[in-house]
């Protein structure tokens, strides 16, 4: 109701797969009988090995962290990992998801609940002894030579970590090939860290690649299905949208929502509200000034030299997301003070302007959610490039945003300033670059068409459009 563009309707096997998920949520997540039998088999430290029992209730504990957007790319990309390998998602509760969000599946939770036999799983690193990548490396677990199943006397453990992280090495990403797959689909409990969007990993990964183009047709609406299915903010961050956006956003024409990340220790740069100016004033996103002579008082009897808009027809609303004030008065000041040539009249807003980064802060957190969803309400939207905050923006809200570029050369401008987006998909930051099948480095968009390299961050994948 609150968006003026309708979403991408998903596909009927999504449908039914998400359906299947929430079945199998109900029948084995927190407080059932299969959920007390998978705790006792993991506090024995075996694997309850290729049984019908072990194959009917799996797990994934997703362990995000760092910033609002790091830490809703990485529950997605869990989700859609569970999704294919028919396992229960438990979110760690550590990452805030229950003080923000709705509980996606009916009758049922997926927060990790407390008494959890792995007590210290928020402090698994890249030296855990149980990560993959380490016990590939030990040789505690192996994969057959010919990519096949591992060997019949191969005793499996009763978890194993997956490491996924910035600094995940070599063995870490062969999670992402798929006869390491089909090792980790025999191991009952895995427990996931990542701060990234690795779902383009996973269209790498031939074992997925049938199930995943039918599920979806159109590559790039993966992360747009799967945060308006799983992210529905609570009572109280619904509230802080709901009421910001009828005050200052619901009566306007056209609004456009400019998201201002700060990357350094500068955070007022004339140069990058130069940036956001020219682009949005380029793209026709905004309305020029007028030259500071034409807005002199006329005579009294002389034509006005700028004639009064009809503001119900001629208004733009502005909301600006960004840590620190300073963007935002600018703007404000400059259509304030000058006038616009189109006649238009440009209201400019911020909802609030936190100054840092408070980790873990609930109120702190409680609006970055709701500025995330009003971005995501917004006509037009301008990101900052390689920002999760705007990745989550673009995709709840289906639109393919103008991205201002880092510059390349100290703080100059860049030219162009921005340019529009290939695709709505977030970027995943740090890929494998490893081609599992020839067992050498390799660029993965070779192989897979609809798989691009990033436009603001180009050693980064991103998944696009199948005609792109």
């Amino acid at each position: 109701m609150y968006r003026r563009r309708p979403g991408k309707q998903p596909s009927s096997h999504l449908v039914s797969k998400l359906r299947q998920q929430e079945a199998l949520q109900r029948r084995c997540g927190p407080g059932t009988m299969a959920y007390s039998h998978a705790l006792e088999q993991l506090k024995s430290g075996k694997s309850s090995g290729n049984t019908i029992a072990a194959q009917d209730c799996k797990y994934l504990v997703s362990i995000s962290y760092r910033g609002l957007g790091n830490r809703i790319l990485a529950t997605a990309s869990a989700f859609l990992y569970a999704m294919l390998t028919g396992r229960v998602l438990l979110v760690d509760p550590s990452n805030e998801m229950g003080e923000l969000f709705c509980e996606p599946f009916p009758d049922t939770s997926w927060l990790l609940p407390p008494g959890f036999p792995l007590e210290s799983y928020t402090n698994f690193s890249i030296s855990t002894a149980e990560s993959y990548g380490n016990m590939l490396r030990n040789k505690v677990i192996r994969t057959d030579a010919a990519g096949d199943v591992p060997a019949a006397s191969q005793q499996l453990p009763a978890f194993s970590y997956v490491h996924l992280d910035h600094d995940a090495t070599e063995q870490d990403n062969l999670f992402f090939c798929d006869e390491d797959q089909r090792v980790l689909r025999n191991i009952s409990w895995l427990v996931m860290r990542t701060d990234s969007y690795i779902v383009p990993g996973l269209f790498l990964d031939k074992g997925f690649q049938d199930e995943l183009a039918r599920l979806f047709p159109e590559p790039d609406t993966v992360f747009h299905h799967i945060s308006r299915y799983l992210f529905h903010p609570n009572n109280h961050v619904w509230g802080l949208v709901t009421r910001y956006y009828d005050a200052y956003l619901a009566t306007a024409r056209q609004s456009v929502g400019i998201q201002v990340r700060v990357f350094g220790s500068q955070p007022n740069s004339p140069e990058l509200l130069e940036q956001i100016t020219k682009c949005t004033q380029k793209q026709g996103l905004l309305p020029e000034l007028l030259a500071a002579d034409l807005q002199a008082p006329t005579p009294r009897g002389s034509p006005a030299a700028v004639r009064p808009a009809s503001r119900a027809a001629k208004s733009k609303a502005v909301m600006v997301t960004c840590l620190k004030p300073w963007y935002y008065e600018e703007l404000k000041s400059m259509y304030w003070e000058h006038a616009t040539a189109s006649g238009e009249v440009v209201a400019v807003h911020q909802p609030s302007h936190e100054e840092y980064q408070h980790f873990g802060a609930r109120s702190h957190d409680h609006k970055a959610c709701a500025e995330i969803y009003l971005l995501s309400l917004t006509d037009v939207l301008v990101t900052t490039g390689r920002s999760t905050f705007g990745y989550v923006a673009q995709g709840l809200a289906g639109v393919r945003p103008w991205v201002m570029y880092k510059p390349t050369n100290g703080s100059a401008v860049p030219d162009p300033p921005c340019g529009r987006d290939v695709s709505m998909e977030p970027c995943f930051h740090m890929p494998p670059s490893y081609d599992c099948r020839l067992k050498k480095w390799r660029d993965p968009t070779k192989d897979v068409p609809y798989i691009q390299h990033c436009d603001d961050a180009f050693w980064g994948l991103k998944l696009v459009g199948r005609n792109k």
